[in-house]
């Protein structure tokens, strides 16, 4: 192990490249100084896997039954707090992403265009394509590519917090050719994704192993509902191992229909996803099979070449023709409800340390996330994260911190034997 002596000191260190990444460090002043890392690629985050779209409020009249139907999914256990937060800010966060050059699909009047997914009592959700998140995340990378006060650093791992009893000081970082330095900063944020590279099956790139959650645990930082983890009732059935390629939930908000080895319909396709999830394996045990079909022939030739090119193409690659037969789909893990425990404007329990996106835990999605709430929630609270640090008057200095001799190998083992049993519990 080589260690790096050289001191770094940022006045923000961003852990994580996606959306909510992103979004926190487009937001800080340009005076501030700011390093954001990625564990893999800058584009190896789940943001750029999202494919449905973005909620926004339809119009004023939307209020009260899209916070219902947030609340609803979530089981009630939301935070109404976060959730009229989100909702409030929905559409000048739309209208920002527009500003940033996103396409957004439009009607043949030049207006947005509106999709539909689970559990949503009427179509609220923005889209590009079947790519939504690609779309979004991309630009906002392209952006913080020409800010002068912002740094990318890919393929860098945090695998330890810098901390003194004034709270968080910045991180211990991990290079790709094994180099292991210090980075100080007056504020941290924690925007490192799911936990879907612990499962067998699941949606999210596998280098998502919940390094923020461990971390946390570590220095008594506050985590909320660590067994909050949904499954997308929706994913193309393969026997290999890795990453699953999910079909969208707009499929069946624009009409495709789950059935059965008859070709029997069995569930209203639109109910919560947890609800899906729970039809289709008792659908599977009843039959005896290890998948169910999605037939969307019922969506038309012209909306999925229009809307879903590129879950069309992935099938076809798989060997199905969309057009002419229902294709194998399976439940699989895909996004994390729980999380690090932050408020509002994304405060941890931790003075200094921040939690934004997939990594917190702010209440917005309850028990069960509503569909296309995700990207909404990270861009909204990274926001209000950096408007936070930003408002933060007086600089914060670091004491130094020797890391000779730290041990890289024994915090990873530490790791893997508090994930075990969930590891075993998914083989």
């Amino acid at each position: 192990m080589t260690i790096h002596k050289a001191t770094q000191q940022y006045d923000v260190l961003v852990v994580g490249a996606g959306v909510a990444g992103l979004s926190c460090v487009l937001h800080l002043p340009k005076g501030m100084r700011a390093l954001v890392i990625a564990k893999g690629g800058l584009k190896e985050s789940d943001s750029f896997l999202a494919q449905g779209g973005i909620c926004v409020l339809h119009d004023e009249k939307d209020f009260d039954s899209y916070f219902e139907d947030t609340m609803r999914a979530g089981h009630y256990e939301n935070n109404a707090d976060t959730v009229r937060c989100m909702i409030e800010n929905s559409r000048d966060t739309i209208n920002e992403l527009l500003s940033f050059g996103v396409r957004f699909a439009r009607t043949e009047e030049g207006e947005l265009a509106y999709t539909r997914e689970g559990a949503h009592s009427r179509p609220r959700i923005v889209f590009h394509e079947d790519c939504t998140g690609k779309e979004i995340t991309s630009h906002l990378l392209k952006e913080a590519k020409k800010r002068e006060n912002i740094q990318l650093r890919p393929h860098t791992t945090l695998i330890d917090l810098i901390v003194d009893e004034g709270g968080c000081c910045g991180g211990v970082l991990a290079g790709s050719a094994g180099e292991v330095y210090p980075v100080y900063a007056r504020h941290t944020v924690l925007a490192t994704g799911g936990i879907g590279g612990l499962f067998r099956s699941s949606t999210n790139f596998r280098l998502l192993t919940g390094d923020a959650l461990a971390l946390s645990l570590k220095y008594g930082v506050a985590v909320d509902h660590a067994d909050y983890i949904q499954i997308h009732p929706t994913t193309l059935y393969t026997e290999g191992r890795g990453r699953r390629f999910l079909i969208s939930e707009s499929v069946r908000g624009e009409g495709a229909l789950l059935i059965d080895a008859k070709g029997e319909r069995f569930v209203n396709e639109l109910l919560p996803r947890d609800v899906v999830t729970q039809a289709i394996r008792a659908k599977m045990q009843e039959e005896g099979s290890k998948f169910v079909r999605l037939d969307m022939r019922p969506v038309g030739e012209q909306t999925l070449n229009r809307h879903f090119p590129g879950i069309v193409k992935r099938c076809e690659k798989e060997g199905y023709d969309v057009l002419r037969e229902p294709v194998p789909v399976v439940p699989a893990q895909h996004y994390f409800m729980g999380g690090v425990r932050s408020d509002l404007y994304g405060r941890t329990t931790m003075p200094r340390l921040y939690a934004v996106g997939e990594t917190c835990c702010n209440g917005v999605h309850g028990k069960n996330r509503l569909a296309s709430n995700s990207l909404l929630e990270a861009i909204i609270f990274a926001k209000r994260a950096a408007q936070d640090i930003a408002g933060r008057e007086e600089a914060l200095r670091c004491p130094a911190v020797d890391c000779t001799g730290y041990d890289r190998r024994a915090l990873r083992e530490a790791y893997k034997k508090m994930v075990k049993k969930e590891i075993e519990r998914e083989r």
